[in-house]
């Protein structure tokens, strides 16, 4: 029986992208986020393309009970999740008291909050059919502190280390555990963001890379991943002590985000 395989933020960018390529790999496909036309559009299309079968769940993980929905409607509908791609994200950049409470808040809620409830809801069904995998999308920006992004670099950081932690725990039990950290990706993230300037450091690539590496990377049970060879080269060979110095220095780099009417004032809309 073929696996199947839940994306969030699956509506464009690297989560069309993992769908896209899990389909062709004969997976089948739940695809959550809030964009219901543009989800049941790519399900037509995967399930043509690959002949699997694709579900759509609309769902806001911005919510509170936003996983509690999800799992409810994974029951009711008979579904069960051997791969979990923790995808859905967005940002936030500018100086931290010109950006919205509410925005960092609903940022949190996707990026870690909605992140660890489906882990949580998802994981114990994976143990007990004997195996699985989490495949969590953090950033680069989550190996040091990163001003003007503080929320937004704190998130991925906290994503690469529970995905990092579950791994240890979960390695002998079946159930690996993959965190993946995108340096910038041609995606709508910077459209919501506000700014191609939030691509402070590394080039620009698109989905299909990123997603092939980390696809890559989880069959060989790899606990993270940094595609592209800059990328990894900046992670692995940016100290990470003194703390206050690295924090410093990383300021003198995302400062260029900034500028006369900092595009954080504006509310974005986030990828979810």
């Amino acid at each position: 029986m073929p696996s199947t395989a839940l994306v969030t933020g699956a509506s464009s960018g690297l989560g069309a992208e993992f769908a896209a390529q899990l389909a062709a790999r004969g997976h089948n496909v739940i695809l959550v986020a809030r964009s219901g036309d543009r989800l049941a559009a790519l399900a037509e299309r995967l399930t043509a393309e690959h002949g699997v079968r694709a579900h759509v769940l609309v769902q806001d993980l911005a919510e509170p009970d936003a996983a509690r929905r999800v799992a409810e409607e994974l029951t009711a509908r008979g579904l069960s999740v051997d791969l979990l791609v923790n995808n859905a994200g967005f940002g936030t950049c500018g100086r931290f008291e010109e950006i919205s409470g509410a925005r960092d808040h609903d940022q949190l809620m996707v990026n870690v909050v909605a992140l660890v409830d489906l882990t949580h809801a998802l994981l114990p069904g994976m143990l007990g059919r004997g195996g699985g995998a989490v495949v969590n999308v953090a950033s680069t920006a989550g190996f040091q502190p990163s001003p003007y992004f503080a929320v937004y670099g704190a998130a991925k950081a906290f994503v690469l280390n529970f995905g990092l932690a579950l791994r240890e725990e979960y390695r002998r039990r079946g159930v690996r555990v993959l965190t993946v950290c995108p340096g910038p990706v041609e995606t709508a993230f910077f459209d919501t963001i506000g700014t191609r300037r939030a691509a402070v450091t590394g080039s620009f690539t698109t989905p299909e890379p990123v997603v092939r590496a980390a696809l890559r990377a989880l069959d060989r049970d790899r606990g993270y991943v940094v595609p592209g060879f800059g990328n990894a080269l900046a992670a692995h060979l940016t100290p990470r002590r003194p703390r206050t110095l690295v924090a410093a220095l990383a300021e003198r780099i995302t400062r260029k985000v900034l500028d006369p009417t900092p595009a954080a004032t504006t509310p974005p809309v986030h990828a979810a």
